[in-house]
């Protein structure tokens, strides 16, 4: 089987093969950063054009590609949700067109479920069900227990800001660069651990829950003190930011470990390819004899492997649509 997955939630676009023998074949993505960076965030009508553009030209690319023929696709996978439905508009269009076009079925993919599933691209390393996801994202943070594929019960999510938010906007506050996450992190590493100090929100709660609000704000009123800040500030600054945030979702993921007596956790979405994120929940998963699994860095974000991934393990479980009608849903969840 070759599957063709077609990623447009948000402002990545990305096309990938994934062969049911042979793994990825291909694996293409254009990212738009470089032009929502100027605005401080994603403009949606800015990224629907863009995705419309990325498409046929890594499509085109992809044909020059002598080995490669559309009539050997097997059936095209594409994200319905969640997102920005323009985006989501644009990259379901084009796949459901496809494969009306080439008579083969479509398979809408759950963006989030295709996060939760792209550790298992790597079969050398892959978890055994069941396990606890952290799902951590610029949209979503949430500790999921997954029992199955297309199997998932919800133990905690942010009530209000994730984690990948409050980095975006502490970038914002600092003057960096979009995406957030990256630029603090590569900034914190010339930080003085400890300099200051920031809030671990909900801790010392039973639940797990999270939120990043109040931390978020609490730093931005400390930013605020500030009449001038230096490189050595926004470092400080940064390194204690980045170490409150990264505490919370490790402390809420041995919380998960504690609650449910499972010591397998699967991380994904962008924010797990922080670094500090990955060793601290390593170092506290020997404690419980555990074992932690990360997407490669580049499955971390927003990519077309994850969604191919995802739709040949669906296609085996012949769920594909019966019809080319397109829909999309913004709010889409993973839990039943």
């Amino acid at each position: 089987m070759k599957i063709l997955g077609i990623e447009t939630s948000c402002d990545d676009t990305g096309i990938a093969l994934y062969d049911s023998t042979y793994g990825l074949i291909f694996n293409e993505k254009i990212s738009q950063s470089h032009i929502h960076n100027k605005y401080g965030g994603i403009v949606p009508e800015i990224a629907s054009r863009e995705h419309l553009l990325n498409l046929f030209k890594i499509i085109n690319k992809i044909l020059k590609n002598k080995n490669f023929f559309l009539k050997d696709i097997t059936a095209i996978a594409y994200t319905e949700g969640p997102g920005l439905v323009g985006s989501l508009l644009v990259g379901a269009t084009f796949g459901i067109s496809l494969a009306y076009s080439l008579n083969i079925p479509a398979i809408p993919v759950n963006h989030m479920e295709a996060h939760l599933l792209s550790t298992m691209m790597e079969k050398k390393k892959c978890p055994i069900f069941p396990f606890l996801t952290l799902l951590v994202s610029g949209k979503h943070t949430q500790l999921i227990y997954s029992k199955k594929i297309g199997k998932y019960i919800l133990l905690g999510e942010t009530l209000d800001d994730s984690a990948g938010e409050a980095f975006d906007k502490i970038s914002r506050k600092l003057k960096l660069k979009y995406p957030g996450g990256p630029e603090i992190s590569k900034l914190s590493k010339f930080g003085i651990f400890n300099k200051y100090f920031f809030p671990r929100p909900m801790i010392y709660q039973n639940n797990l829950n999270f939120s990043f609000s109040g931390l978020k704000t609490s730093v931005i009123n400390f930013i605020n003190k500030f009449s001038y800040l230096s490189f050595q500030n926004k470092a400080d600054i940064s390194n204690a930011f980045e170490h409150a945030v990264i505490d919370v979702l490790v402390y809420k993921c041995k919380k998960a470990i504690q609650k449910k007596s499972l010591n397998r956790l699967v991380v994904a979405g962008g924010v797990s390819s922080n670094i500090l994120l990955r060793k601290k929940l390593k170092k506290m998963l020997l404690k419980y004899n555990g074992k932690v699994y990360f997407s490669k860095p580049e499955f971390c974000t927003d990519n077309g492997a994850m969604i191919a991934y995802t739709g040949m393990l669906k296609f085996k479980l012949n769920k594909f649509k019966s019809d080319f009608n397109i829909n999309v849903y913004p709010k889409l969840s993973i839990y039943k």
